[in-house]
């Protein structure tokens, strides 16, 4: 089937989709689908996980990552091959023997109400995106200790950048610099956004 029965081989992964209360795979499954229509830029694992846990499911985020990959592939596979819902769940049920029935439910309700908006697009290709920022956070601290700053109390910036990989699967990024760092950095912005005005 991956075609979709190479996925039979990730079976620990359709196990733990079995193990999410339908709602919450529901819930899920329809981020996914917001991403894949580009209404959202990607899928926060790491906000999903937290989710699973607060709801009992003790998943890492690696685990939840992979659900993620999985659900993504099975709706970009299903958009390329122009399946109906019922032909979907049918070659995810010959692919893994290991689905749960209410998590098939799911896909195919999903897929059902949603599936026609990702057929109506022009090119399936235009699904697989770039990396795009998605949030971008500063604050401007104190340091008590660190590699870069030679002193005590030596102002520096701490910056956190929220990024949408390929995959659509958002990653936060943190990072510190000094002072001159950052107006190096800021620098370089205003030389991006001058260029950005004369195109």
């Amino acid at each position: 089937m991956f075609e979709l029965v190479g996925m039979s081989s990730d079976d620990c992964s359709v196990e733990n989709i079995g193990q999410l209360p339908p709602d919450l795979f529901a819930e899920s499954c329809q981020q996914i689908m917001m991403h894949l229509q580009g209404q959202i830029p990607g899928v926060d694992t790491a906000e999903l996980c937290e989710r699973f846990q607060k709801a009992g499911v003790q998943l890492n985020l690696e685990a939840v990552e992979k659900i993620v990959n999985i659900v993504l592939f099975i709706f970009r596979t299903a958009t390329k091959s122009n399946w109906t819902a019922g032909q979907l769940v049918t070659k995810l049920a010959e692919g893994s023997s290991k689905w749960s029935k209410p998590a098939l439910q799911v896909i195919q309700r999903i897929w059902n109400e949603q599936g026609k908006l990702l057929h109506s697009q022009e090119d399936p290709s235009r699904m697989i995106t770039v990396g795009q920022l998605v949030d971008f956070q500063w604050k401007l601290a104190m340091a008590i200790s660190s590699d870069t700053c030679r002193s005590l109390n030596y102002p520096y910036i701490s910056m956190t950048l929220k990024v949408a990989n390929s995959s659509g699967q958002i990653t936060s990024k943190s990072f510190e610099m000094t002072i001159p760092q950052f107006q190096n950095f800021f620098r370089q912005f205003k030389e991006m956004a001058a260029v950005l005005e004369t195109v």
